[in-house]
């Protein structure tokens, strides 16, 4: 939190809940003054459990169900997304209050791990009848929301993102609607070295494309970041439960896989770093070997790692995966009896004098 506000002091995260909904995470992110980006029901709730406003909440789903949309309405959750007019009939049919942020396509983010704008957005030629749409049924649109992709590999993908959020807001003004005043830059951010220079993009590109907007408080801007605060905070320990050598290579299963906490990180390119639960002397010579770790079901799909360097494990020694914060456990099912539910997490923490 003292990065991102360092970095970005004029934009307000609102962490993404389905990235990790762990309660403690949740208490000490709302704690520290994160707002929060819900997807349903549930998430909505799960948050209220920590005494959050229903102001510092985004119900940031472009496609939202019937029943959840009315759940929002009477509990005061007054901010959502949308990119389809039928969204907005939708909206003025369950929550005619709520305020609207119009989600448009981002031009050319194929330099993000996992593109959206095949399933979320307006392209430009969709902008103007859905807005004008949703104006005519007395809806108030306040702003525009974007998402770049998953773990965004360069930053000018924000500037251009930034740049048709301009536009969006001009084609606002042309159908003289009410004054915008929100920019939602959603996600697609790491707590890793392009952190810095994707911040500094962004802060440019705001001032470049909005100067006009930052009069005081006339622009709000604010994101929806997931795995930049989770990434690094969670580790996972597996049990070895079975073994097999095959020559000079070595093959584990463990007490985890691709159905439970692996989901995602096993082919997302993610940050996991793999070691034993060993403690060895620095001046200790340890032989390595091949290895595939794989997950504990029936599936031969269920492979953790298909090839990394390990030395010699014994059954019931443990693997520690670092950098398991980031939807691990919130993606996880209970696939082939192994319950992902039922998986423990412990927290570890420092007093403020240590």
């Amino acid at each position: 939190m003292e990065k991102w506000s360092h970095c970005l002091p004029n934009v307000q995260p609102f962490f993404a809940v389905k990235c990790n909904h762990e309660p403690a995470f949740i208490a000490a992110l709302a704690t520290l003054g994160a707002s929060f980006d819900c997807a349903r029901k549930a998430e909505i709730e799960a948050v209220f459990t920590h005494g959050v406003s229903p102001t510092r909440i985004v119900y940031a789903n472009p496609c939202k169900g019937e029943y959840h949309l009315r759940y929002a309405a009477g509990v005061g959750v007054d901010l959502a997304t949308f990119d389809s007019m039928d969204e907005v009939d939708k909206i003025k049919r369950c929550h005619p209050k709520c305020s609207l942020l119009p989600r448009i396509a981002v031009p050319n983010d194929k330099s993000s791990w996992r593109s959206f704008g095949a399933k979320f957005g307006a392209l430009p030629e969709e902008v103007a009848p859905p807005l004008r749409h949703a104006h005519k049924l007395g809806l108030r649109v306040v702003g525009i929301s974007f998402h770049v992709g998953s773990k965004a590999s360069e930053s000018q993908v924000y500037r251009r993102a930034i740049s048709a959020a301009r536009a969006a807001f001009d084609v606002a003004d042309e159908l003289k609607m009410h004054k915008m005043h929100v920019l939602d830059i959603s996600g697609g951010l790491k707590a890793n070295q392009l952190f810095d220079e994707i911040a500094e993009t962004i802060n440019v590109a705001i001032k470049d494309y909005f100067s006009d907007h930052q009069s005081g408080s006339d622009l709000t801007v604010m994101a929806e970041p997931g795995r930049f605060f989770a990434e690094t905070a969670f580790t996972m320990v597996a049990n070895v439960m079975g073994k097999r050598v095959r020559g000079e290579k070595r093959e584990y299963w463990i007490s985890d896989g691709i159905y439970g906490s692996f989901n995602l990180p096993a082919y997302d390119n993610s940050s996991m770093q793999i070691s034993p639960l060993h403690i060895l002397s620095p001046h200790q010579n340890q032989v390595t070997y091949s290895s595939t770790v794989f997950g504990p079901t029936c599936d031969s799909l269920d492979t953790v790692v298909a090839d990394c360097k390990l030395p010699e494990l014994k059954l019931n020694d443990y693997l520690v995966f670092h950098n398991m914060g980031a939807y691990t456990t919130s993606a996880g099912t209970n696939f082939n009896g192994f319950c992902i539910s039922a998986i423990p997490t412990y927290l570890a923490f420092t007093g403020a004098n240590s």
